[in-house]
């Protein structure tokens, strides 16, 4: 998915990418791939016809009013076409140009000329954005005072660098010289995080190009007598690519979103962004190169324009370590990125109530809250009534802001919000009533009687036998991974009714009342010392029809049930707990219990304790726990938008596996030699490592859910 969301940003993003693409702007780099001084000149008239440039400008000086966002959505349209020329520089030019406009003689006048900018962030004026061309260019001196200067007090040398698509120059200026614009209320830092805010959207542009790009070419290149998108290998990379893809969208869509506003904010989503999108792009251009193998590697290939633009965007702005040793020290400082969701007037048809529900909820006492949360709804508000209110998305939202407000948490209900669905799209009025309120309440647990020994993502294969008997069915086989099996009142259960059908057709769905007899649940020790999985025998179980859900055959259609209305839910500005804990530990200086050991040379302007590295690794975890929230609240904008679902939750899962299973590891390192010690913080972070490698394998495999995604997103063939 593009950065834009909302209708109109689709829209926008949808004609500029073919505006772009008519300008066959990679055709016009080619012809003149030799020449330091080519200014494209021609594809600079049409930008400014188009005014592309200039939507971010005030409608006063002829701009589009726009929002930083609304250019940050037409530049990923513009690098998804690699338009070649000025188009970045200017655009951060005047974005910082335009709001001190009016304190400065003449500024105004420039910006609404069809100015093209060049832009220099070393006062040293070794490399200048878009030199070659430019009419103006904006630089400071050593001492952060920053000029606008014409293109005729200016001596630029053209440089034939890494981007074909635009060139650079050196400059020599004269400041005193006629036209010169002293400009007040710039500096350096605001300047670079311009740029870097905008530089992200062409990193999200160029990282999308080079998905589609890979993606397309696997779909019908042939190897083997087979499209090589065929094969898991290209499959997973595939993917691989889109998490990444995903990733750097959602970072520039949130720069974007804060720019310009809260400085502590937009700081903090600077460094976000400067941390996954342009090593993100990178890495996709090159995967895309690799996915394409030898048509990859031809000149004649575009793709390494796109590789040449996701190089030179990292190489000007900056190191990504740099900016995660930032998020460390502001992470450290208590800030968190707080994404706001704006309702735009939709809750106000529903807040009054809902807050009306909720403190009466919140009134009755802790001992009547979950029957509270039950009896009005307000626990599974997404689900139909009377179990749930069919809440739409915003509604949903306005409960868990509610919620919050009166500080009434909701219980997890835990497996009972796999099995219960089920029930109340295909189950009978019997069966709702007889399980679905007591679940609610809690005084019903279930588990999940899927996996076998033999048959764990692939499901399909499972060999537990139903067989018809009088009055129902008769269970044998085994279940295994089952969790909290041995505390469960009732399990669902996918079971053979059928052998002489295709697997997927011969399986149904049965209750299972887990105190029937001919039930063995033998616990199963796991890597933490705990049991929390089980293995369960069931030797001739009986099972009556009215625990048969839907008809025979059905239970593999019903494995996959969702209600009409899914769960919407705000993301919290919290990091992940692992990844908490590593802030915290950077916050006290080291969780080791000595400042030596391996890269204590690196200590230098570190805590004592916590080497520049391991405060580099925590800035690092910050920046995805911070990513994997910002999926989820574009999943929410999205329902917000009636929208059908994007990728963004299916990369959430892959994603938040990696953060999680990451973070915990990085707290288990930063402990060094206390991880032999009895500390009650150290046994914790060691259990909590070592029981997040079940996230990778449970729910299906990483592997199983990237051919999942490539299959089924991506449209890849099986």
């Amino acid at each position: 998915m593009s950065i834009g969301i909302s209708d109109e940003h689709v829209e926008l993003a949808a004609s500029m990418r073919t505006w772009a693409g008519s300008l066959k702007g990679i055709d016009v780099a080619r012809a003149v791939d030799a020449q330091p001084a080519a200014a494209f000149g021609e594809v600079w008239a049409s930008v400014v016809e188009m005014g592309v440039a200039t939507i971010g400008l005030p409608e006063s000086v002829g701009g589009g009013g726009g929002t930083a966002l609304d250019v940050a959505v037409a530049l990923e349209a513009c690098a998804h076409e690699l338009v070649p020329g000025a188009l970045l520089s200017t655009v951060v030019a005047m974005s910082v140009l335009a709001p001190v406009m009016e304190t400065a003689p003449g500024l105004a006048e420039v910006l609404g000329s069809g100015a093209s900018f060049g832009l220099a962030l070393d006062p040293a004026l070794a490399v200048v954005w878009d030199a070659p061309g430019a009419t103006h260019l904006l630089l400071s001196d050593a001492d952060d005072q920053w000029y606008v200067v014409p293109a005729t007090a200016a001596d630029v040398t053209g440089l034939l660098g890494l981007d074909l698509t635009r060139r650079y120059g050196s400059a020599r200026v004269d400041l005193d010289a006629a036209g010169v614009v002293r400009v007040a209320g710039l500096s350096g830092d605001l300047v670079r995080r311009t740029a870097i805010t905008f530089a992200a959207a062409e990193a999200a542009g160029v990282a999308r190009w080079c998905l589609k790009t890979a993606v397309d070419h696997a779909k019908v290149r042939e190897q083997f007598g087979k499209p090589i998108g065929s094969f898991q290998a290209i499959k997973h990379l595939c993917a691989e690519m889109l998490e990444t893809a995903e990733a750097v969208t959602a970072a520039a869509w949130d720069v974007a979103s804060a720019a310009f506003g809260d400085e502590e904010q937009w700081a903090f989503a600077v460094d976000v962004a400067s941390v996954v999108a342009f090593d993100g792009a990178v890495s996709v251009a090159k995967s895309c190169i690799q996915v394409l193998g030898g048509i990859g590697f031809t000149y004649e290939h575009e793709a390494h324009f796109y590789l040449r633009r996701a190089l030179t965007l990292r190489g000007l702005l900056g190191s990504a370590d740099e900016a995660a040793l930032s998020l460390t020290a502001s992470a450290v400082a208590g800030t968190r990125r707080r994404v706001a969701v704006d309702l735009d007037g939709r809750d106000d048809a529903v807040r009054e109530e809902i807050a009306s529900l909720v403190d009466r909820v919140a009134a009755a006492g802790s001992d009547q809250l979950r029957a509270g949360l039950v009896d009005t709804g307000l626990l599974t508000p997404h689900w139909p009534a009377p179990y749930g209110l069919g809440a739409d998305a915003v509604t949903q939202l306005v409960i868990d802001q509610e919620l919050a407000r009166a500080r009434v948490e909701r219980p997890d209900i835990v497996i009972a919000g796999w099995a219960l669905p089920t029930i109340l799209e295909h189950g009978t009025p019997e069966q709702r009533e007889r399980l679905v309120r007591p679940s609610l309440l809690g005084e019903l647990t279930w588990c999940q009687l899927f996996s076998e020994p033999g048959s764990g993502s692939d499901l399909a294969s499972l060999r537990t036998r139903a067989s018809r008997v009088e009055g129902g069915w008769r269970l044998s086989g085994q279940k295994v991974w089952t969790s909290v099996a041995q505390k469960a009142d009732w399990g669902i259960c996918l079971a053979r009714t059928d052998a002489d059908v295709p697997q997927h057709q011969g399986i149904s769905y049965f209750l299972v009342d887990m105190r029937s007899a001919g039930i063995d649940v033998r616990p199963l020790r796991e890597i933490t010392g705990e049991a929390l999985f089980n293995e369960v025998f069931l030797d001739d179980v009986f099972v009556p029809d009215d625990c048969l859900v839907a008809g025979e055959g059905d239970g593999w259609r019903l494995a996959r049930t969702t209600l009409a209305n899914e769960r919407v839910a705000m993301a919290t500005s919290r990091l992940d707990k692992s990844t908490e804990r590593a802030v915290a530990l950077a916050s006290a200086g080291s969780g080791s219990s000595t400042g030596v050991g391996p890269g204590a040379g690196a200590r230098a302007g570190a805590a004592v304790g916590m080497t520049v590295a391991e405060r580099v690794r925590i800035g690092r975890a910050v920046a995805l726990s911070t990513v994997c929230s910002l999926l989820g609240t574009r999943s929410t904008l999205r329902s917000l938008a009636g929208q059908g679902p994007g990728a963004e939750s299916s990369v959430a899962k892959l994603l938040g596996v990696r953060n999680r299973q990451d973070g915990a590891e990085l707290v288990v390192e930063l402990y060094g030699d206390r991880l032999v010690t009895d500390d009650p913080d150290v046994r914790a972070a060691v259990w909590e490592m070592l029981n997040t490698r079940c996230l990778s394998i449970a729910g299906g495999t990483t592997q199983i859910l990237r051919n999942i995604v490539g299959e089924r997103i991506l449209g890849l063939p099986r």
